[in-house]
């Protein structure tokens, strides 16, 4: 253990690192998304600009081993959020441009690989900084904190530019438009502050992070490490089964991701239901991100008990039936809050039940072999990618259908979802879960 770690408490960082990690991730990829949305941009295009956000983080494993070979994990962290800051100062700057939109994703692709880098880093200090014991002991302190970031993004800031939208600037919220330039812009002054600043709380309090066994030393040891994590990926037994199973799972979900915020600010007249972002941010980031904690929660305390073989289908319709509710908002349309709040909860609260089964599995399954941390992280960055495609033409097919027989083709999307883990392979005993899995499953 470093002697930096010794002095300082993990407490002093572990919260706000974790905080700054999702702080940048779901500023990239959930609330550019609404951004896109108010400054006037279809969903076609809001959805498919703000999913391209997700490939630096899908892909994340491929230039992992790159990061551990120079200086030290806590460099990596302060370059990356003096970075981030930087770059989301340098957002606010350019929407005055004229012509915004080219400079802003080029931006934004930056940031994405920046974020990814932070959290490689991030994670990498945790890891060889503390013993396993002390993991552990954190574990539940670093889901929380992850999660606050999250409440902050997807729940203040959304919330927030509605408020600046039609209180400071004195802007009609149902108009979207290039009015809501001005709002967005204090937004990312805003979070660019707060990761400058978190970078100088690092610099001061975490410390430098060990090298992990068997680390690599040149790209060379890079590539044939990556090669050979890769060849014996595909010699696994049903290997092709695990892989449409970690692509698949969470089909519809990819799907519903970003249209679901969209017909919630959509106006009435075209088939949303016309809620302010400040509602908006309200249902999904505070409600929402709860029901999803609840379920996480109670889903590990059921799998617990039960065990994953026996549970998993039953888990797959936890993830996948109550997506039926967004299809009965579409058709009802209704106007009270706690209808439309219920809804939601709903199904994030069974997203988050059901979705603890799909880490476990990646885990116990398809990662055991001689690169199990590598093998895993391709398991999840199948899922990423899924998420990532999903989301790029969920908008424009959202166009073509219209809101109503967009959430029929959600429903239907559930199909290949079903059919994977009724297949799944089950090659290795199962293990009881650890608190790292229900953290990534209430998180990812």
């Amino acid at each position: 253990m470093q002697e930096t770690s010794k002095k300082i408490s993990p407490l002093f960082w572990v919260p706000t690192g974790y905080f700054t990690m999702a702080l940048t991730y779901m500023t990239l990829t959930s609330v550019t998304a609404i951004m896109f949305k108010n400054m006037g941009m279809d969903n076609g295009k809001a959805a498919e600009y703000a999913s391209y956000l997700i490939l630096a983080y899908t892909i994340k494993p491929l230039f992992a081993p790159f990061v551990e070979m120079y200086k030290t994990k806590k460099f990596f962290v302060i370059c990356a959020q003096v970075l981030v800051g930087l770059g989301f100062f340098g957002v606010a700057l350019a929407m005055s441009l004229p012509n915004y939109m080219p400079v802003l994703m080029l931006l934004f692709w930056g940031l994405s690989f920046l974020g990814a880098t932070q959290d490689i880093a991030s994670d990498g200090v945790y890891v060889t900084s503390l013993d396993s014991k002390t993991q552990s002991l954190y574990c539940g302190i670093q889901g929380l904190s992850w999660n606050i970031g999250p409440i902050i993004a997807s729940g203040g800031l959304v919330y927030l530019s509605g408020k600046l939208h039609s209180e400071v600037f004195h802007h009609d919220p149902q108009v979207f438009g290039p009015e809501w330039v001005d709002a967005w812009r204090i937004v990312f002054f805003i979070v660019a502050a707060v990761t400058v600043l978190m970078a100088f709380w690092h610099m001061r309090v975490m410390p430098d992070g060990a090298k992990a066994e068997n680390t690599p030393t040149s790209a060379s040891a890079v590539w044939y490490i990556m090669s050979d994590s890769f060849k014996t990926f595909f010699q696994k037994r049903d290997v092709w089964l695990m892989i449409a199973f970690a692509f698949l799972f969470r089909l519809s979900i990819g799907f519903l991701e970003k249209i679901g915020p969209f017909f919630m600010v959509d106006p009435v007249a075209k088939g949303g239901l016309g809620l302010s972002n400040e509602l908006l941010g309200i249902i999904y980031g505070t409600y929402g991100l709860i029901a999803v904690l609840a379920g996480s929660l109670l889903g590990g305390v059921f799998l617990a008990r039960r065990g994953l073989q026996p549970s998993l289908f039953l888990l797959c319709c936890a993830v996948n039936l109550p997506n039926i509710t967004f299809l009965l908002l579409s058709i009802y349309q209704p106007s009270n809050l706690l209808v439309i709040t219920a809804g939601v909860a709903i199904e994030k609260f069974f997203f988050g039940f059901g979705g603890v089964g799909f880490m476990i599995y990646l885990m116990q399954q398809l990662a055991p072999g001689k690169y199990t941390t590598t093998h895993y992280a391709f398991g999840t960055g199948l899922m990423g990618l899924c998420m990532m495609l999903t989301g790029v033409i969920s908008g424009h097919l959202q166009q073509l259908l219209g809101y109503t027989s967009y959430f029929v083709f959600v429903m239907l999307a559930t199909i290949p979802s079903f059919l994977v883990c009724w297949f799944a392979p089950f090659h290795h005993k199962e293990e009881p879960a650890a608190p790292e899995v229900l953290v990534d499953a209430a998180t990812a």
